[in-house]
């Protein structure tokens, strides 16, 4: 029992853990001894159920040497847990409130990256914008002045240049009696929020007003701004939601129920989930599903990026073949274009064929591309417990390869990755896992039936590169795809030869 509750005790630290072990090195490499030492308890616990599930005579005539050899795994696990907590003590690696503390920096730390990223994006000057520009402004229907409030969504991976478009629409309207731009993300702060949308909608003073020589409660706030909205058109950008329950408290308690003046209030997401949730309630179809930039659209934002034109990619041997390849390698994303585009520019193009030799190893070290890297690590720290190893899963898979849908969910119900639940049956709740993987966005649907269900799926390069240096740090999985050495990390909790094709 003391081991069992030993492991709950340690995977929820690590859950809070992930938000600190980038800060202090002396707490990550804490919180990877904890990772090790609940790999072997897992284990541990595994091996005894086995052994107490078989009734066989031969099999209990041998339970005695088994047990006795499992209840000295257990000791010596016990013996191993009471160090790694000393340590913890001996070192001072953490403190009340520090996780908090932490988590606050790291969220803190992601909205400026998002911003630069944003803005890094900006520089692309809308190269194959256009279009998704004027489908947003056509779904929004600026020309609609009564009707209820319509909610417009753009949903799309990290990376595509959703809050760069969402912007070039927010300043081209005009028609509209106020406005209010808002950055949710995931720290998500509802007293904060509410004072934005009163500052924004309503202007400093009356926030000032409102705030001014009394307690102010939450409820209070939300009353004010729903009767201040009651009469009026507004437009309102929610930029980067990622909860459902962020929605909801939203919706009902920020905005008026009954406001029919064709207010607009436009949502920038990664989850084709809360897109849906978010439009439940406007009558008709009003999500633009935002995709990567067409090939020749991605060539041209990574030439002008690096101040080459086509010209060059005639003049220079093995150019065009080597931007080719690194176009692809940044699944045509804006933010990976540019940014990989960043580094080339400096760069003679005798140079590009080796840097982008490098990319994978470059993610994780080189600043430069710490934007990149956080665009996925932001949407892998948002999953819950159950899906992250199911997507860190995918690493063992090789580049371009195609995964079947109904062998990758076997494989992750043989893992042990899909929890059950009452009244379903395992495999639809694995199938359940993979489709919320792809309304997030992480995986992309490759091959799909007549009905439109998903059968096959790929991962995008950049964040497959990403996936691999997760994966490995969380030492989860190793796969001889990528272990070019061949040399396997001592304590991985999975390793696999290449899956075959």
């Amino acid at each position: 029992r003391f081991i069992k509750d030993e492991l709950e005790t340690m995977q929820a630290f690590l859950v809070a853990a992930e938000g600190m072990k980038e800060k202090e090195m002396l707490l990550k490499v804490w919180a990877n001894q904890i990772r090790d030492l609940s790999y072997n308890i897992e284990d541990c616990l595994a091996e005894f159920m086995v052994h107490v599930a078989s009734q066989s005579l031969s099999r209990k005539l041998m339970k005695l040497k088994d047990r006795h050899r499992i209840a000295m795994q257990i000791r010596d696990l016990k013996s191993r847990v009471e160090e790694v907590s000393s340590r913890n003590t001996r070192y001072n690696l953490i403190e009340k409130n520090q996780i908090t503390r932490a988590i606050d920096e790291r969220d803190s730390c992601m909205e400026d990256i998002r911003n630069q990223s944003a803005n890094n994006i900006d520089e692309a000057e809308l190269v194959g914008f256009s279009n998704p520009k004027q489908e947003l402004i056509r779904l929004v229907d600026v020309n609609a002045n009564n009707g209820p409030a319509r909610v417009v969504c753009m949903v799309g991976m990290g990376g595509l240049g959703k809050t760069t478009i969402a912007r070039k629409v927010y300043e081209s309207m005009n028609n509209f009696s106020c406005y209010a731009w808002i950055t949710v993300s995931q720290s998500f702060v509802r007293m904060e929020f509410l004072k934005v949308m009163i500052k924004e909608l309503c202007g400093d003073e009356a926030l000032k007003k409102e705030l001014g020589g009394k307690v102010v409660r939450e409820e209070n706030l939300a009353s004010y701004l729903r009767k201040e909205l009651l009469e009026k058109r507004y437009f309102v950008v929610l930029d980067d939601l990622w909860n459902i329950d962020d929605w909801k408290w939203i919706k009902t308690i920020a905005f008026p129920s009954n406001n029919s003046k064709g207010s607009r209030i436009m949502v920038t997401t990664r989850d084709v989930g809360l897109a849906k949730e978010c439009t439940l309630e406007s009558y008709g179809s009003f999500i633009y599903r935002h995709q990567p930039l067409e090939t020749n659209d991605a060539i041209k934002l990574l030439l002008r990026k690096v101040r080459k034109s086509e010209e060059d990619m005639e003049k220079y041997e093995n150019m065009r073949n080597i931007v080719t390849k690194i176009v692809k390698k940044s699944g045509r994303l804006p933010l990976a274009i540019l940014t990989i585009g960043g580094m080339l520019a400096t760069r003679e193009v005798i140079e590009w064929q080796s840097i982008y030799n490098q990319i994978p190893s470059e993610l994780e070290s080189n600043r430069s591309l710490e934007a990149v890297r956080r665009m996925v690590t932001m949407s892998y720290n948002h999953l819950p417990s159950h899906l992250k190893s199911c997507f860190l899963y995918l690493s063992i898979f090789g580049e371009d390869f195609e995964i079947k849908r109904r062998r990758l969910v076997e494989r992750w119900i043989a893992e042990g990755f899909v929890i059950a639940r009452v009244g379903v049956s395992v495999e639809d709740v694995g199938n359940s896992y993979f489709n919320d993987l792809i309304n997030r966005n992480l995986i992309q649907p490759s091959r799909v039936n007549i009905d439109g269900t998903v059968k096959n799926c790929r991962v995008h390069d950049i964040i497959r590169d990403v996936m691999i240096s997760i994966s490995r740090d969380e030492s989860f999985a190793c796969s001889t795809w990528d272990n070019i050495t061949g040399i396997v990390q001592e304590n991985l909790r999975h390793s696999w030869q290449s899956v075959p094709k």
